[in-house]
């Protein structure tokens, strides 16, 4: 998934890749909690048929691949900066090209560069979580059409159990190298009123988040699901 670490090397070397060797399937099904069990799917995102979606961190692609095959959009757009990533979604589901479309790109990057070419972006626990909110969503709202729709799925609270934060902080987490050493990459988890006002700083309208209860088990978390839209 994208992410912005302190350094170049890539920290996302190992996430998924022991999945990736047993299970190549594109997914039957999309949903949007920490838990990925349960609760509202893509039809959070609208109608998709014939729209351009972009995926904000889109890891291996395993969401993006689920509304491609599934949902009938012109062109589903896996986004994620990290070499690893980019290249396990490659193998995965380069099949489904050309309605699934895979990019290596850091977010910002890729949106600024993409003005008004996208119906609907969404970040399951994506770009949204691990890049300065105060950079992606402005580009998001660039990149996005009028009327287009930005929904992701974000922390509720720290994994510890810690609360949000109430202004625009993040918080180191460890994470490894491809050699195994020890890194450290920034995620923010913030309160909801935050993600409000800074949507609306950014330029989106109709801001709503609904809460998404944790299912129980170790290291559960409640779901912020934000949806926002550029103006039409």
């Amino acid at each position: 998934m994208v992410r912005v670490t302190t350094s170049t090397v890539d920290p996302w070397h190992h996430y998924g890749r022991a999945r990736a060797t047993s299970d190549r399937a594109v997914p039957g099904t999309f949903f949007w909690s920490w838990g990925q069990d349960a609760g509202p799917g893509p039809e959070v995102l609208g109608d998709l048929t014939g729209r351009c979606v972009g995926d904000l961190g889109a890891g291996a692609a395993r969401h993006a691949a689920h509304l491609a095959v599934h949902h009938q959009p012109a062109e589903v757009t896996a986004i994620d900066a990290s070499p690893a990533q980019h290249a396990m979604a490659t193998d995965l589901y380069a099949h489904l090209a050309p309605r699934l479309r895979i990019v290596q790109s850091d977010a910002v990057s890729h949106l600024q560069a993409m003005p008004g070419a996208y119906e609907a972006l969404y970040s399951v626990f994506g770009a949204l979580d691990f890049t300065d909110p105060r950079e992606v969503l402005p580009a998001a709202a660039a990149a996005l059409k009028p009327g287009g729709r930005l929904v992701f799925a974000t922390l509720a609270h720290y994994l510890s159990g810690a609360p949000a934060q109430p202004d625009v902080v993040a918080a180191g987490i460890p994470a490894k190298t491809p050699d195994g050493e020890a890194t450290t990459m920034w995620r923010w988890v913030l309160q909801e009123h935050v993600w409000t006002k800074l949507l609306d700083e950014a330029g989106f309208t109709d801001i709503t988040v609904d809460v998404l209860p944790a299912a129980g088990g170790p290291r559960t978390a409640d779901t912020l699901l934000v949806t926002a839209y550029h103006p039409s």
